[in-house]
């Protein structure tokens, strides 16, 4: 009896043995999968943090793309306003020579109407031209004072007329500016009723406005346009108004007189170079 509860007793401690024993090698093992679980953890952690910085370094380059790509624009745009400045200045001494050019037409086209009906006038300097025509035509050539030789004639020749007409043309074709200022001025006091007073009036605001003095070269346009709104320089006169207006910084008003040169006379060569700068004005306002 005793010797088989020995026995009983001594099975279960083998058993409680053995549990332990498997308890003992489970637990490092669990132990172990836990530690590896957290290192994984851990790695996860640091992948992510990579990756955060690798996404933010990848932000800074585009930054510094975009960066570069907006200075180059910028200096795209500047290298455009240059060009545009250019074309400007180009297109605005190719008109002055259109007007020279034009100027030069008129003036052989003024001189053969009076010549039609007085033929002595026409061929100013003859033998057969007569004393009163020999003096404005010696002034036109240069060889005596303009101002002496209007006063010398009667203001109500056509042949005077002509002649003072042709000596402020002719000052103003040679570059003489101020010359051809103090001419058409004379001209337009001395014959007011002349056929010829609206040119007078253009040409005398194209001299002033070579010079850059805008704001006497604007009186003498809107002059001619007041005065004379029928005549054929009125297309040329209101487009050198907005000219003139755009150059003493008057924008928008000078927009207003383009837009109106295009509007009223529909067709003419003023209306395109109108329509021209309107589209350059849009270009360098960004409107």
């Amino acid at each position: 009896m005793m010797k088989r509860l020995a026995n009983s007793f001594a099975a279960r401690i083998s058993t409680a043995g053995a549990i332990a024993s498997a308890v003992l090698f489970a637990f490092p093992a669990f132990a172990q999968d836990s530690r590896l679980s957290l290192a994984d953890r851990v790695a996860r952690l640091e992948q992510q943090a990579q990756n955060k910085d690798q996404s933010g370094t990848g932000m800074v380059n585009q930054m510094q793309q975009l960066q570069a790509q907006v200075q180059q624009l910028q200096g795209q745009v500047e290298e455009l306003q240059h060009q545009l400045q250019t074309l400007d200045d180009k297109n605005k001494a190719q008109y002055t020579d259109l007007d020279a050019r034009l100027g030069r037409l008129e003036s052989g086209g003024a001189g053969a109407a009076p010549g039609a009906g007085n033929p002595p006038a026409a061929a100013a300097g003859s033998p057969a031209a007569g004393a009163n025509a020999n003096v404005p035509a010696a002034a036109a050539a240069g060889n005596a004072p303009a101002p002496a030789a209007s006063a010398a004639v009667a203001a109500g020749d056509p042949a005077a007329a002509q002649a003072a007409y042709d000596v402020a043309f002719k000052a103003i074709r040679g570059g003489n500016y101020v010359e051809a200022s103090r001419e058409f001025r004379s001209f337009i006091q001395q014959f007011p009723n002349h056929p010829l007073v609206p040119n007078a009036w253009y040409w005398l605001g194209e001299s002033y406005y070579a010079t850059t003095n805008y704001p006497v070269a604007l009186e003498s346009f809107q002059q001619l346009l007041s005065q004379f709104p029928q005549s054929d320089k009125a297309p040329d006169a209101l487009l050198k108004v907005g000219y003139s207006q755009l150059e003493l910084k008057k924008s928008a008003e000078a927009r207003a007189t383009l837009t109106q040169v295009t509007t009223k006379y529909p067709g003419s060569k003023a209306a395109s170079l109108a329509q021209e700068r309107l589209q350059r004005l849009q270009l360098q306002s960004g409107n």
